[in-house]
């Protein structure tokens, strides 16, 4: 009798324990994470992800697995979005559930652009940068008084490409630094090795390298970054420092310089000189205007040289398209002028070859991560808190079920025509989605447009010629998070002698 009491005193505990286990656990998982590589036990797909050129592994991806699809790395789960209607649906219809950024641990964390506005968590500090970048540059109006600067810039550019043709992708790195610091800090860049464009090209640079996908073991195993210099194997640990001072230069020394030119009552009306007129700041609300401005001058100097001499490249490779649109600017501008922005709805061929450029070749082709706050449910599948979510957009800009032939570069796409209708405008998806999107898109637009304008209206671009042969470049792009042209030749020579007079012309 006794050990029968016992026995049921058993049972019942083993129910009560069931029961509790029952209660408390989490719900079961009823969908499953997206298709995709399967990977390995313990650190899963960390040998399936690239280290290179992302978008061309993620479009194979999309390809075999659909236009959503994930890799789970060391229990990190990572969603690829290889569609606008996805990327759509998610970052801009779910823009509560999807508006932030993963922690980068290279990238953010030691070296520091943690505190630029592309990296900013989602949260207060965030809408405080948004909320000054729109004030200033955030709509085609308010950019209207940074136009004449544009245009003084890009002559300037013409000049420079007039007497040193064979140094082009250093005057368009020149060009877009010096629109950029004019804009962001009223600073005026000097004609040989100015330091602050040098600085922006190299932080730039390091940017894109410290916050590329799968670039430093670091970011998949974030408690590397406590392992000492001295440790063997740790040169990304003593690069991580450099980077950062070299970031940390990159913040303080425009912001300095725009104080000392306000203290001095001479400083010209510029981002930065704007949001510090006189008034007393908090510490936090000075913090707020230096790396917001910092932003603003990294973020435009890299991506604008990268679309700048992408159009270059497009022109080498397609004459006749750039027959087309000088055609365009000498009927509408004549031979008495430059091309201005007055001129741009006048200019739709040259409008649609910018957009062209856009399309063709991709700036960001993987965007930056976004961040999932919270679990969600898309088309079936489960997409836990804190995944990331990258959008191939380089995929999403070469989709053959949206743009006919995505590999040819044709700006006809965008007009309708009785046989069928334009295609999808790429600045739907190049400047990113959602509460993510780049808020100085529309600066960028503008220098871009001024910059092939006035470049088509004076110059003619071709294939060089070496020992009596004809070099056709390739389309290839750089890796990292801001992708460039891989490097090419080109001729570039003034059209006539008035195309001359024009250049030189104050």
């Amino acid at each position: 009798m006794i050990s029968l009491l016992v026995a049921l005193d058993i049972c019942a505990i083993v129910c009560v324990l069931l029961l509790l286990r029952r209660l408390l656990s989490p719900p079961k998982q009823v969908h499953s994470l997206p298709p995709g590589p399967k990977g390995l036990p313990l650190v899963g797909a960390v040998l399936d992800m690239p280290s290179e050129q992302e978008w061309v592994t993620f479009s194979k991806w999309a390809d075999t697995w659909g236009d959503i699809c994930s890799a789970t790395v060391l229990g990190q789960s990572i969603i690829i979005v290889g569609s606008s209607k996805v990327a759509v649906d998610l970052l801009d219809g779910r823009g509560a559930i999807y508006s932030d950024r993963p922690i980068c641990t290279m990238g953010g964390e030691l070296v520091g652009w943690k505190n630029t506005l592309v990296l900013l968590p989602y949260g207060d500090r965030f809408r405080r940068f948004r909320r000054l970048f729109h004030n200033i540059i955030g709509s085609r109006a308010a950019i209207k008084q940074f136009l004449p600067i544009e245009e003084a810039e890009t002559r300037r550019f013409l000049r420079r490409v007039l007497a040193k043709p064979g140094d082009l992708n250093k005057h368009i790195r020149k060009t877009a630094g010096a629109v950029i610091l004019r804009i962001s800090h009223g600073y005026e860049v000097k004609e040989i090795n100015d330091p602050f464009v040098q600085l922006a090209e190299q932080a730039t640079e390091q940017f894109s390298l410290s916050t590329a996908p799968g670039g430093f073991m670091v970011d998949l195993i974030p408690s590397l970054r406590h392992v000492p210099t001295w440790f063997p194997f740790t040169g990304w640990r003593r690069k991580a420092n450099a980077w950062a001072a070299t970031l940390n230069q990159l913040v303080e020394q425009p912001y300095s310089f725009v104080k000392h030119q306000m203290a001095a009552g001479i400083a010209p009306v510029s981002f930065t000189s704007t949001l510090l007129e006189p008034k007393h700041l908090t510490p936090e609300e000075e913090f707020d205007i230096k790396w917001s401005s910092a932003s603003l001058y990294s973020a435009g100097a890299d991506t604008i040289v990268s679309a700048v001499s992408a159009f270059f490249l497009a022109m080498t490779l397609n004459p006749a398209v750039q027959a087309k649109a000088q055609r365009e600017i000498d009927a509408v501008v004549g031979g008495d002028r430059l091309p201005t922005f007055a001129d741009r709805d006048d200019l739709p061929y040259v409008d649609a070859l910018v957009k062209e450029v856009l399309r063709w070749h991709c700036v960001v082709p993987t965007g930056v991560p976004h961040r999932a706050m919270r679990d969600d449910v898309y088309d079936g599948y489960f997409i836990p808190k804190g995944a990331l979510v990258l959008t191939n957009i380089h995929r999403i800009t070469h989709d053959a079920r949206t743009y006919a032939n995505p590999m040819t570069f044709n700006p006809e796409r965008f007009f309708s025509t009785p046989d069928k209708p334009a295609e999808t405008d790429p600045r739907n998806f190049c400047w990113g989605f959602g509460r993510r999107i780049c808020p100085g898109m529309h600066l960028a637009d503008a220098s871009i447009f001024i910059s092939c304008a006035m470049a088509l209206a004076v110059f003619d671009i071709s294939k060089c010629v070496e020992n009596g042969k004809v070099v056709v470049p390739i389309h290839e792009n750089t890796t990292g998070t801001i992708s460039h042209p891989v490097a090419f030749r080109c001729a570039v020579s003034p059209r006539s002698e008035r195309s001359i007079q024009l250049i030189q012309a104050e």
